[in-house]
């Protein structure tokens, strides 16, 4: 196995707490990663060389409450190192706390940190800490990104111990699809690491620093995605390990032993999830090999992705049953307060039952209620009459349906069972897909994670592109035909127009919005939460909810949608 050198420090850029740690950088045979850098990073560093050594760049002298373009306020500086410094801002202007990078225009990196921010920012995509701001202004340049108070390093994660099964593949699941999807755009990290790697407090998983951070460190690699998807293995093992696959401790993981390679993590770790380590070990490179010998090595994101997608999908622990509290005895009797207490040892009187009702008004009570019983009891036997003549058609009747948004809508007469999804794919009329790899995301069962189109400029139907003429969205496939009584869509943001059709229950493989011939719904602007409930149940085996236009993605004239979660009852 390749042996790996140790940095100093890596410092985190934007998650609300300063993280110094070691880190280990790797450098494997057959060219894996040939041009990685090795760090002499130091938080004290208060200035170093030039790329070639032959000159020095000061940091630019900078301190807390000097303000940039008159309206990022700097407040802390987290990083001091080769020639720039990363501080802790607010956006006066918004509001909010945001990351700075800031280097001298003159320092020799200053121009590739500057293209690699808005290629960054281009991508748009919301898995990634977001660039927001990229300038060169008096003498300094300097790159504005997200702040994330409320999310937490993968390394202060690890510092309790080992991630749970289900969490270390939701991790590796969604920093897996993120970095396809930005190497699809021509976009490398470089240096994804446990600082890199952050968990919202929503469950979702972002990444920062794409791009930028290796720019900012004058770091390179031949094979770019056999590198990062190398270092998703480094991610996965450390999760599942809390240990560092290499010789080298790093990130406040200790290293494996020297002189032994790279083993399993089922082989380090007693109750690994099997499937988890042989994944790891597909994506780790051992003298540029996989390190499995059962399946073959995942040299991109891209096959690491399909490789996760062929795996039994693993499901969230089921919530802890607490017991209720047992039932404690008292010794208070109704009726006994203000008498006086008995003495002991002394007989208790038995109580008296109430006389029966005998008066003129106890006979008039007791009718009364008999009265309201019998009318109950026929009240009830109409209801029930009227339940089963409605159960007696369907109707495909947009306005026989009964949408809500949010928890609204009328109750069943008998509790709803839940539809297992079978299959999911994108809606895709012209053959061309836009995120295929990702459609599972909307029927995992978790809130956190989704299925997100690309972000599209100009038009929000699209981008006006001719193979989204009929816009996007998911085919449910339910396996066989089901009685749908209700379906509920999380929808990845609000604002998007949508509706949810069906097929018929003879339709075999519907691809077409004409296969869809019943509306369930009209089309219109959804919230975050889209919910169907249907007053008669449809016999259908699919379900599309096509989405025809885009909201607003946090920036004018630029437009993205997607799905969370969908839910199918009958």
């Amino acid at each position: 196995m390749a042996e790996r050198s140790t940095a100093a420090v890596d410092v985190a850029d934007n998650s609300g707490e300063t993280s110094l740690t070691a880190q280990a950088d790797q450098s494997t045979a057959d060219g894996v990663a040939k041009n990685r850098e090795r760090d002499t990073d130091s938080d004290e560093v208060q200035e170093s060389t030039r790329g070639d050594g032959s000159e020095k760049t000061s940091t630019p002298e900078l301190h807390s409450g000097h303000k940039l373009a008159r309206r990022y306020r700097l407040e802390e500086c987290v990083t001091r190192l080769d020639g720039f410094s990363s501080w802790r801002a607010v956006d006066e202007k918004l509001r909010r706390a945001v990351g700075v990078h800031i280097l001298p225009a003159d320092h020799s990196r200053a121009r590739s940190v500057l293209a690699a921010a808005r290629s960054s920012a281009l991508l748009g995509d919301p898995r990634f800490v977001q660039v927001l701001d990229a300038v060169e202004e008096n003498d300094v340049v300097y790159v504005v990104h997200e702040w994330l108070p409320d999310a937490t390093e993968l390394t202060t994660l690890l510092a309790a111990g080992p991630l749970e099964p289900y969490d270390a593949y939701q991790m590796v699941s969604q920093v897996s699809a993120a970095m396809a999807a930005a190497h699809r755009e021509g976009l490398a990290h470089l240096r994804l690491n446990p600082n890199a790697v952050l968990r919202a407090s929503t469950g979702q998983w972002r990444i920062r620093g794409l791009a930028v951070n290796a720019a900012l460190r004058g770091v390179s690699s031949d094979t770019p995605q056999r590198t990062d998807t190398e270092a998703i293995g480094a991610l996965l093992y450390a999760a599942l390990t809390q240990r560092w696959p290499y010789e080298s401790d790093a990130y406040g993981l200790s290293g494996l032993p020297k002189d032994i390679g790279l083993i399993a993590p089922d082989q380090v770790r007693a109750g690994v999830h099997r499937g988890l380590s042989e994944l790891s070990m597909r994506a780790l490179a051992n003298d540029g090999a996989t390190a499995s010998r059962h399946e073959s090595p995942c040299t991109t994101p891209e096959e690491l992705v399909k490789a996760i997608g062929e795996m039994p999908r693993i499901r969230p622990p089921e919530p802890a049953f607490t017991a209720p509290p047992e039932y404690q005895r008292t010794t208070y009797q109704q009726g006994t307060y203000g008498r006086q207490s008995p003495h002991p040892g002394a007989a208790q009187p038995l109580a008296a039952p109430p006389p029966p009702l005998q008066s003129r008004t106890g006979k008039a009570l007791k009718w009364a209620v008999s009265a309201l019983l019998i009318a109950a009891l026929g009240l009830g036997s109409w209801q029930l009459a009227d339940a089963l003549m409605d159960q007696g058609g369907a109707s495909d009747d947009p306005d026989q349906t009964r949408t809500t948004d949010g928890d609204g809508g009328n109750k069943a007469a008998a509790p709803l069972k839940h539809i297992p999804i079978e299959g999911v794919r994108e809606f895709a009329p012209s053959g061309s897909g836009i995120q295929e790899n990702e459609v599972q995301l909307a029927v995992d069962g978790e809130e956190g994670t989704a299925w997100i189109t690309p972000q599209y400029q100009n038009y929000a139907n699209f981008g006006n592109l001719p193979s989204r003429r009929d816009g996007s969205g998911l085919i449910v496939d339910l396996g066989r035909v089901q009685r749908v009584s209700q379906v509920d869509i999380s929808m990845y943001r609000s604002g998007q127009t949508v509706e949810v059709l069906a097929a018929d229950k003879d339709a075999s493989g519907p691809s077409t919005l004409s296969d869809f011939s019943r509306r369930l719904t009209k089309l219109s602007t959804a919230d975050s939460q889209l919910k169907v409930d249907l007053k008669h149940p449809v016999r259908t085996r699919y379900l599309l909810i096509h989405i025809t236009e885009l909201p607003v993605d946090n920036a004018p004239n630029r437009f993205r949608g997607g799905i969370s979660e969908i839910r199918v009852k009958g």
